[in-house]
């Protein structure tokens, strides 16, 4: 079934008549692109894979509302009550209308993920897709959490584990999102795995893929924060959070750790590496790597 997709372009400043007005028209759905504080929601949400480099070229001075149309109904209708109303509040716009089949408006964002090779063992894999290879494979589906292995962030965890893991090992994941990292560490060889996160469907779905990758009964997804979820010590802790988040953590880290155990923080972008670094260093923490690329940054760190 198709449906009609019908997105309205408007000045940032005119953002908040015109989301109004398209929700009193809208019957089938609406959905708003609006990028002009991305930076401020990925601080505020500690658990996402952080910003894609596509969504920082969004333009910030505009917002676009997407209007869906049920299959049988009338754009014709929908467009003559967007130009009345738009042209009542005085607000400059511009439409578009885009036939939508069902399927691709609820899944069109899995043409986005391919294959990944990661680190000198990894390979991650969209679970719709085939692929072969001699490497460790974990099976993906994020659905609605974050975390695929694209990111730089993410890929720089998923190396420093794929050089740290030998096997055995107790791991917790801090902001664990769709279970990535967890499950890689499961895959190279640790004997378990915990996933933290705030977000229920962020732990529902880390909980999904775990099955997925047949390593379900070595890994416990919980709902919550640190203080209240992390039990006893593990060899392997790792936080691809934020900035602020990994500075407000960090004190309560080298408790966490086990003898010799190592700490992997990341999601740090490089203007403010070194404050991160003051903080891991202040906590107790001795940062035995940095690694980068493209901009961001991550620490593997060890008890002082």
């Amino acid at each position: 079934m198709e449906w009609t997709d019908i997105r309205v372009t408007v000045a940032q400043k005119d953002a908040e008549l015109a989301e109004a007005a398209a929700t009193m028209i809208a019957e089938g759905g609406i959905y708003i692109e609006d990028y002009s504080d991305i930076e401020q929601q990925v601080a505020e949400i500690a658990h996402v894979d952080l910003i894609e480099p596509e969504l920082l070229e969004k333009p910030r001075d505009v917002v676009i509302i997407h209007i869906y149309l049920e299959p049988g109904a009338q754009p014709a209708e929908t467009l003559a009550a967007i130009e009345a109303r738009m042209e009542a509040a005085g607000i400059a716009y511009t439409v578009e209308t885009e036939g939508v089949e069902q399927e691709d408006w609820q899944n069109g964002w899995r043409k986005y993920y391919h294959p990944l090779e990661i680190g000198r063992r990894l390979a991650v894999v969209p679970s719709w897709q085939e692929y072969d290879t001699d490497r460790v494979k974990l099976l993906l589906d994020p659905g609605l959490a974050f975390g695929t292995g694209g990111h730089e962030t993410t890929g720089l965890c998923m190396e420093a584990l794929d050089e740290l893991v030998q096997g055995g090992e107790r791991m917790l994941d801090i902001g664990t999102g769709s279970g990535i990292l967890a499950i890689a560490a499961l895959k190279l060889g640790a004997a378990s795995a915990e996933g933290v996160d705030i977000d229920p469907v962020a732990v529902r779905t880390a909980v999904e893929n775990a099955a997925l990758n047949g390593v379900e009964s070595r890994f416990r997804g919980l709902v919550g924060d640190l203080s209240d979820q992390a039990s006893g010590t593990y060899q392997i802790v790792t936080a691809n959070i934020v900035a602020n988040a990994i500075i407000s953590l960090s004190p309560a880290v080298p408790g966490l750790l086990a003898d010799g155990g190592h700490f992997i923080a990341s999601g740090i972008i490089d203007t403010r590496a070194d404050e991160v670094e003051a903080a891991l260093k202040a906590a107790g923490l001795a940062v035995k790597e940095r690694k980068e690329k493209r901009g961001w940054v991550c620490f593997v760190c060890t008890a002082a």
